[in-house]
């Protein structure tokens, strides 16, 4: 991870860069390959109501930026809480792409076009053969501006596809006459 400390009216002090150092290798061992680039800059600030310092940390991961601020008394207090809040969004973003990963079908469905292969009307369900020649499940609540009496075998349909606990299914069907 590459690191830079940068302060604004304020003398960078030994103490403040070891904590920051050990910051950095605590987020290195938690999320090793993850946080590409972190930017730390430490101000003093002329607001005595706010706090003498602002933390301003900026964590560089993929796809992303992380941006923390914490105004506070003392450096060590905020640089002790931007940190914290830091891990806790990093956690929040890994768990977010895990989850992603783990539920593939709540992608954004795609639009199709194909025929219907079999109807089971008393069921309440078909099947419509795409245009790549794979089998799309679809159920009549899933119908558009149509109703299930209204299909036949062979009749062409648009549709919109995502995937379902058992495979590929329709999120909705339209006659394409």
């Amino acid at each position: 991870m590459e690191l830079k400390i940068e302060a604004r009216n304020v003398e960078l002090r030994k103490g403040w860069q070891a904590r920051i150092q050990e910051e950095k290798e605590k987020l290195v061992r938690h999320y090793p390959n993850f946080v590409l680039h972190l930017r730390v800059s430490i101000e003093a600030t002329a607001h005595h109501k706010e706090g003498g310092f602002e933390i301003k940390l900026v964590a560089t991961v993929p796809n992303d930026t992380v941006v923390v601020t914490r105004k506070a008394e003392t450096v060590r207090l905020a640089l002790t809480e931007s940190f914290n809040v830091l891990t806790l969004q990093l956690k929040e973003i890994q768990r977010k792409k895990r989850k992603s990963k783990k539920n593939p079908h709540h992608a954004a469905p795609t639009d199709g076009v194909g025929v219907i292969r079999k109807l089971s009307p008393h069921e309440s369900y078909g099947f419509i053969t795409s245009a790549d020649e794979r089998d799309i499940y679809f159920h009549e609540n899933s119908l558009k501006n149509i109703n299930m009496d209204d299909l036949a075998e062979g009749d062409s349909v648009i549709f919109g596809e995502s995937s379902g606990d058992k495979g590929p299914q329709a999120t909705w069907v339209r006659s394409a006459e």
